[in-house]
């Protein structure tokens, strides 16, 4: 995932000012200024690192300097030093709070990814891992790519990347092959359209209707795979097949098996444990 690095300290700046507020008081009132500090980042706990590349951002544009030890997506143990920063002491004590919010967030999020992905892997499954748009406002573009670093696909980043058809969507117009029409006769052909669906006749109707991609609802494994054995046998053998809703780490084998696509999980953004990172002055 590339943007421009001005995009990328816009987002920083936006979350930076957030907690600053009006100043930091303490280190105003505490802190001597020209005061040159040295500090280690160092891992707490094992996982995924994720969020360095945005790290060393925000230093930057802090006027710190960042000696980075490891790089996105390498695994680290506990206690390894991440990265080192100097600089302004009261510079660096008012931006540690946000750094390590983003590189703890980050982290969870690649760890948990990768642990998932590393399941498929080693059941030789080829069914791929997506994240979903239940991100924490604001934190989007660092979620998916966190999700990304550790292995999974992005899905949609924003709205306009695709059109998705979902239940409120053909509630309002009151019938699936509708909800298709209207989309192909006004969207551009550069846009996939997926719908998503709660039994496999809705499957079905989406299929014959136009649908790329049909992504099914809260079914359970046999559903899942009782609605992909009737679409393939259907002749939509190139209907691409999702499914969302109720998967864990401890299910996913058995949703994987269904011989779905794709499997979309919001709890690789929305309940994230955060990896354990610190930042400690190194003393003189």
């Amino acid at each position: 995932m590339f943007v421009p690095r001005q995009i990328i300290e816009d987002k920083l700046k936006k979350i930076l000012a957030e907690d600053l507020g009006q100043g930091d008081v303490t280190v105003s009132a505490v802190i001597p200024s020209n005061i040159i500090a040295e500090a280690e980042v160092t891992a707490k706990e094992t996982g995924i690192v994720a969020g360095i590349h945005e790290a060393e951002i925000l230093c930057e544009m802090s006027n710190l300097k960042v000696i980075n030890k490891i790089t996105d997506g390498e695994k680290i143990k506990n206690r390894q030093v991440i990265m080192r920063i100097s600089g302004d002491a009261q510079t660096l004590l008012s931006v540690e709070r946000t750094l390590l919010n983003l590189l703890s967030r980050m982290s969870g999020i690649a760890t948990k990814t990768k642990m998932l992905t590393e399941k498929l892997e080693k059941a030789n499954i080829k069914t791929r891992i997506a994240s979903t748009r239940k991100s924490a406002p604001g934190l989007l573009y660092f979620d998916k790519k966190a999700t990304f670093i550790g292995g999974a696909d992005p899905h949609r980043l924003h709205l306009d990347d695709m059109i998705l058809i979902k239940d409120n969507h053909i509630a309002v117009i009151g019938d699936v092959e509708e909800a298709i029409k209207k989309a192909k006769s006004k969207a551009s052909f550069t846009k996939k359209i997926e719908v998503e669906v709660t039994d496999i006749e809705d499957a079905i109707k989406a299929a014959k209707a136009g649908a790329d991609i049909v992504m099914l609802d809260n079914f359970s494994p046999k559903q899942a795979k009782d609605a992909v054995e009737t679409l393939r046998q259907s002749g939509f053998a190139n209907v691409l097949v999702e499914i969302s809703g109720g998967i864990t780490s401890e299910n996913l084998l058995d949703y994987a098996s269904s011989d779905v696509d794709i499997i979309s999980m919001g709890g690789l953004t929305h309940s994230v444990k955060a990896l354990d990172i610190s930042l400690e002055i190194m003393k003189n």
